[in-house]
């Protein structure tokens, strides 16, 4: 979809997404000391204040300008300072690194996958780390809800394809588990995780 697709799905007072953290993001996040993050394609940015709250100095980037708009009301709501850029992450390119480089759910097609993560993995500072969630192409047949379009799904094995050649150590590739409420109770969506580490510091 493109930005004024995602600035129509954006709209409206409510948050489209909830405005607690991602569980694995909470998890992968627990045994690091705060830096500088970047939360990539962040939308309302529940995952960029979060961290903000925690001590990391939190830049988020998107290209709905509808979403950042509820992300700056999040985070002043919750009292904390992100800065937020609005650009598109296909072509947009930081100008400095990383402690910290964040995507989830970051839904592109193949091609420009592979690109955006190429261009954020070179963005994490030696000793960071950069981590990719995503829904898994094994959600359409085996999970529940997420995209239906497969191009726009991946493995963990894709992404470390993705990242080959940056340097990155993959310190974990895995299909992980996400509980999702249903109206017929509890049932799992089938994520893609990957946490890698640039070495150097």
């Amino acid at each position: 979809m493109e930005r004024e697709d995602w600035d129509r799905k954006y709209a409206g007072d409510e948050l489209l997404w909830r405005a607690e953290p991602n569980i694995f993001l909470v998890k992968e996040t627990a045994d690091l000391d705060p830096g500088t993050v970047i939360d990539v394609a962040c939308g309302e940015g529940r995952n960029a204040v979060w961290l903000a709250e925690r001590g990391w100095t939190a830049t988020g980037v998107d290209f709905s300008g509808v979403a950042l708009g509820k992300a700056r009301r999040l985070a002043a709501a919750r009292g904390v300072d992100v800065e937020w850029i609005e650009a598109d992450v296909r072509t947009w390119v930081p100008a400095g690194s990383f402690d910290l480089v964040v995507l989830m759910y970051v839904q592109l097609p193949a091609a420009e996958r592979r690109s955006v993560y190429r261009t954020f993995a070179g963005a994490v500072a030696p000793g960071g780390h950069l981590l990719v969630v995503g829904h898994d192409s094994e959600n359409l047949t085996s999970g529940i809800g997420g995209p239906q379009d497969p191009d726009v799904l991946f493995s963990a094995a894709d992404v470390v394809e993705d990242i080959e050649g940056s340097g990155l150590l993959v310190e974990r590739a895995q299909q992980v588990r996400r509980p999702v409420a249903t109206g017929e109770g509890e049932a799992d969506a089938l994520d893609a995780l990957v946490r890698a580490l640039q070495p150097g510091a």
